[in-house]
């Protein structure tokens, strides 16, 4: 009998992860509006998110929740960290006991500071928790060019029928342990890559966004191993692979929102005009009560945070920067 995957929110990339699970199972996806699920099911298209892109024949999608998760054998869960919450509880309501949920949020609650991982745990006690992540920009996936995930998890048993579940010739999933790695990769990484677009509305070189990425990753992996993370999963796909792709392509929503920054805009005025959620925007201030709270130094982090929501311009932030003492490369202290 084939597993029947639930993923809730049409986003470009619930949507893309729908496209590529219903190569291998029965699929549906929920989306909030009846009009994008209807042409989602009936013409293959998601035109909001995803305009000129052809989606799986045999993905099928709809607007009431109860039909998308009461049959599901896995439930992926792609809605923006600020409505997790509330999508858990409304999902807890039909979902099976026992039944896996696959989160592709890269994000952090605000106030409770939680992971998604985390959020599932509280919300849905018993259920099995994985998290799906990596570079992943959706058009290009949708265009049918190579690309690769982590699956994490801590069952392994399980983590590899989610791997057969994701995997395709050209998209590869790859298994990880390290739940707590992962997935804050995924949520710093999108701080960075605000600094990163930050760089480029300025009109700094290659130099100084190849720093701020290089830095950036190394203030990633000491708060994401102060919390508990691998090391070495910050120099994997949910670590340096993500923060490259969110860095450097002009399909990322963060590096955007940092560009227009650099550029002189103001951040409401930025996300006034944005279809889907830039993370790092939000997560920005959680991620520095995390690192104050671990004890781990963050200066880019804390810059981002000070031109985002502080007030500060994109060249306050970096002469900031600039000004700063060096210390020592590897241990800094």
């Amino acid at each position: 009998m084939s597993i029947r995957v639930a993923v809730i929110g049409a986003g470009s990339w619930g949507t893309t992860v729908a496209h590529l699970a219903a190569h291998n199972t029965p699929t549906t996806l929920w989306a909030r509006s009846a009009e994008l699920a209807e042409e989602i099911h009936s013409d293959h298209h998601n035109s909001r998110y995803l305009e000129g892109f052809k989606l799986h024949r045999d993905l099928r999608a709809t607007s009431t929740l109860e039909e998308a998760v009461s049959l599901a054998d896995v439930l992926v869960m792609g809605v923006p960290s600020h409505g997790f919450r509330e999508s858990l509880e409304a999902c807890s309501k039909w979902l099976r006991p026992w039944v896996p949920v696959v989160s592709l949020t890269k994000g952090l609650e605000a106030g409770s500071k939680l992971r998604m991982s985390q959020l599932v745990h509280e919300v849905m006690p018993g259920h099995p928790v994985a998290v799906l992540t990596g570079p992943n920009l959706a058009k290009e996936i949708l265009a049918g060019q190579a690309a690769a995930a982590v699956v994490a998890m801590a069952d392994e048993f399980m983590s590899s029928e989610l791997q057969t579940i994701f995997s395709s010739n050209l998209f590869r999933v790859y298994i990880n342990r390290d739940v707590i790695g992962s997935e804050m990769g995924g949520v710093l990484k999108n701080v960075i890559a605000i600094a990163a677009g930050m760089a480029d509305g300025v009109g700094a070189g290659d130099n100084t966004r190849a720093a701020v990425m290089t830095r950036g990753l190394a203030e990633i992996t000491r708060l994401g191993v102060a919390m508990g993370g691998d090391p070495m999963t910050f120099a994997g796909l949910a670590g340096m692979g993500d923060l490259l792709a969110t860095c450097m392509s002009k399909q990322s929503r963060n590096r955007y929102v940092g560009e227009q920054l650099g550029r002189g805009r103001s951040i409401d005025e930025i996300i006034a005009e944005m279809h889907q959620v830039a993370e790092g925007v939000k997560s920005c201030r959680t991620v520095l009560e995390l690192a104050d709270e671990y004890g781990v130094e963050m200066p880019i982090a804390a810059s981002v945070v000070g031109v985002v929501h502080g007030g500060d311009t994109a060249f306050d932030a970096y002469r900031g920067l600039i000004s700063r003492k060096p210390t020592h490369e590897i241990h800094p202290g």
